[in-house]
């Protein structure tokens, strides 16, 4: 996985970490996670593709060690200036090669938020997976935010565009998304496809939608003026945020996995 994201760091916060539609979305992954890590208590929390730090300063706020790590050197850069928590490090690190990188049984929990794992090929994928169950410890868990196949949002916004070569863009083998100035290949998984990628190594726990009222953050400019509607659908997404069926059709799920 190459360092496609240095030219986004320094503007990442801007366009998504402190948008209407990215604190949304953020705190309704805060709002699963929580539930997450009181049930289960883990003692030492990887974050893989962490990006500027937001989600790994949020855990260590909440008290839990956490190793954060990212193949861009400039992502580690923002994050490591952000804060200086004495139970939180970023370390530049490749999630390719994360059975390098770490001793068996180090972590309690894996964590990947908003589709860092979409850059992964299949079989990248499926290799991560595997890794990670060797650097997890017995009981050790997976929590993983990735972007589906079917996102009705995005449907209706190319359908409206009369877009229609990209209506069902993520049901191709991958697409091309543009992150300032660079090109990267993102693929997309539905919740089935991770299960089947994991080998019978671990087994789902929980499944959550996130952003299937909230819409996607390239949607940001059209909706950060209009309030009450964005807290409408913020509204409707509170009372479907459990309804695990609609995780395929959302902007984004969590998907949490039992190492076996």
């Amino acid at each position: 996985m190459k360092a496609d994201f240095d030219n986004a760091a320094l503007n990442y916060d801007a366009t998504f970490t402190n948008t209407v539609i990215g604190r949304m979305q953020r705190n309704l992954v805060y709002e699963h996670l929580s539930m997450l890590l009181k049930e289960n208590s883990p003692k030492k929390i990887l974050e893989i593709n962490c990006g500027t730090g937001e989600d790994a300063i949020w855990l260590a706020k909440q008290g839990y060690c956490i190793t954060a790590t990212d193949i861009s050197s400039k992502m580690i850069e923002v994050a490591s200036g952000k804060s200086k928590l004495a139970n939180v490090r970023f370390l530049q690190a490749d999630i390719n090669k994360i059975n390098t990188e770490f001793e068996p049984n180090s972590f309690d929990l894996i964590f990947s938020n908003f589709g860092g794992l979409n850059c992964l090929s299949p079989d990248e994928l499926a290799s991560f997976l595997k890794n990670a169950a060797s650097i997890l410890t017995p009981t050790g868990k997976l929590a993983l935010v990735i972007m589906p196949k079917n996102t009705f949002w995005e449907q209706m916004y190319f359908a409206m565009k009369m877009d229609f070569k990209n209506i069902f863009r993520r049901k191709k083998e991958y697409a091309i998304a543009h992150v300032d100035g660079q090109k990267v290949n993102t693929y997309y998984y539905n919740p089935k496809d991770i299960v089947n990628l994991t080998d019978r190594r671990f087994e789902l726990c929980r499944l959550k939608p996130i952003g299937f009222f909230i819409p996607p953050s390239y949607l940001e400019s059209y909706f950060k003026n209009k309030h009450k509607v964005i807290s409408f659908l913020n509204s409707l997404e509170q009372i479907i945020k459990n309804v695990t069926w609609l995780a395929r059709y959302s902007d984004h799920y969590l998907i949490v996995l039992q190492k076996k």
